[in-house]
């Protein structure tokens, strides 16, 4: 027999890569549902046989910090949103970080930078962030980290979004920026919060780690503020495991994102990357000997927030499902307000914010009091293998972590009160079935109309 040469690397790759689609039938099938015995989750990762290729292709070049998947969905997403730049970072939470730590990088007060932000100047400790008290901890806590104060403004089904009449009550003579999110996919009123900032030269940085792909007046949800940031965790529209990204469209702005990202350097150079910038030793910055290397100047005081290429890689993949997925929320948010629209004597339905197409993160519900009680609601439903979940932190001055914070509130926050002891949500992922879907539904009518 004569000598056979072993297959080359590239030749290898494929034949492995061709067994992931093999591999993902056998390690995932589809299962069907037995009510009462299957759980009906809130949310999930929908994934596919070429997400498994991907993640699997990224592996085997084993760069496994940011790479050429990380530059793909990078240029892909903010193609997506129309923008400049988008960056991304390791979580949601991460990405909230790292848009409005930007936003005191002193680097924008530089002539160039206050011509692209019409003179917004840089945050700094002490300035006040008007966000809304019934929400997400991680919207807050980076005005929290940055030494900067929280002014709360109240929210209320049915939309759940911030009360915009409250925003001139906010103001101060110390407020610098806003900051809120789209709660469960439903745009708050950007034209109204947008007019806001601009008029009293504002920053805002719009959340929208539960609404990817939302939309208001026809308009992207992401694309109103200076800044806005996204998630990738399982739960969300699009998963890559763990994973957020930060999109801006202006270049400053990205400058900074991308240095507080990347340790608070100055230089700009991707990983494994040199002399970008064509002169690495000739700078002289702040007290360092001139010629200095670059790439160990640091311009902010900075964090390591990069995903790795394996999840950038599924985020590739998971994009491409993006329209789709978008689509299945709608439809399965629709399923469930036509079943349960006859309980409104009982329920407070979600309403999307006028002008709004919202990309649902979930189905919001509140009992409304007096009629019935949401701990015995959801405990029915629990035992039902009907999974549940409150509306995030409900009111968070409530929450013990923030006693001892210095912030601010307008009113009363009645309206997160009764998010906090009313509300819960339930899912409208696209890994819900048109026969679980009508299971919750109907053991949510048999419970109200006991």
């Amino acid at each position: 027999m004569p000598d056979s040469k072993p297959p080359n690397a590239a030749q290898l790759r494929e034949k492995i890569l061709e067994l992931t689609a093999e591999f993902y039938a056998e390690q995932f099938p589809s299962r069907p549902f037995v009510p009462g015995e299957t759980p009906v989750p809130v949310s999930g990762k929908v994934f596919f046989a070429d997400d498994v290729r991907n993640l699997v292709d990224a592996s085997l070049d084993f760069w496994l910090t940011t790479g050429r998947f990380a530059a793909e969905f990078e240029s892909t997403f903010a193609k997506f949103f129309g923008v400049r730049a988008a960056a991304l970072v390791n979580s949601g939470s991460s990405a909230n970080l790292v848009a409005l730590s930007a936003l005191t990088s002193p680097k924008l007060a530089d002539k160039a930078a206050l011509a692209q932000s019409a003179g917004k100047p840089p945050l700094a400790p002490g300035s006040e962030v008007i966000t809304v008290a019934a929400g997400f901890p991680t919207t807050v806590n980076p005005i929290i980290q940055n030494r900067l104060i929280p002014v709360f403004v109240d929210a209320a089904p049915p939309t759940y979004q911030a009360k915009t009449e409250d925003l001139e009550a906010a103001l101060s003579s110390r407020t610098r920026a806003v900051m809120i999110a789209h709660t469960l996919g439903n745009p708050f009123d950007l034209d109204r919060v947008a007019e806001f900032c601009r008029r009293n030269n504002l920053w805002l940085v719009e959340d929208c780690c539960d609404a990817l792909g939302a939309t208001f007046n026809g308009k992207k949800a992401g694309t109103f503020g200076d800044v806005a940031t996204f998630s990738f965790y399982p739960a969300h529209h699009i998963t890559m495991g763990e994973g957020g990204a930060v999109v801006t469209d202006m270049p400053a702005l990205k400058t900074s994102i991308e240095s507080f990202r990347d340790w608070g350097r100055d230089c700009w150079c991707a990983p494994g990357k040199d002399n970008t910038c064509g002169k690495r030793f000739d700078w002289q910055l702040g007290d360092l000997p001139a010629g200095y290397d670059h790439k160990y100047i640091y311009s902010h005081v900075g964090y390591n927030l990069k995903a790795t290429d394996m999840q950038a890689a599924v985020g590739v993949s998971q994009l491409r499902k993006l329209p789709e997925f978008i689509a299945a929320r709608r439809r399965n948010f629709g399923h469930l307000m036509e079943r349960l629209k006859p309980l409104g004597d009982a329920l407070i339905l979600p309403e999307a914010t006028p002008g709004s197409d919202p990309s649902w993160f979930g189905f919001p519900i509140a009992v409304r009091p007096g009629k019935l009680s949401r701990a015995d609601l959801v405990r029915f439903l629990d035992s039902r293998k009907i999974h549940t979940r409150q509306v995030f932190a409900g009111n968070l001055v409530r929450q013990p972590a923030y006693r001892g914070v210095e912030y601010r509130q307008v009113g009363d926050l009645r309206g997160a009160d009764f998010i906090m002891e009313n509300a819960f949500w339930i899912g409208v992922f696209p890994g819900l079935t048109t026969e679980m879907l009508d299971y919750v539904a109907d053991s949510i009518t048999e419970f109200v109309r006991r």
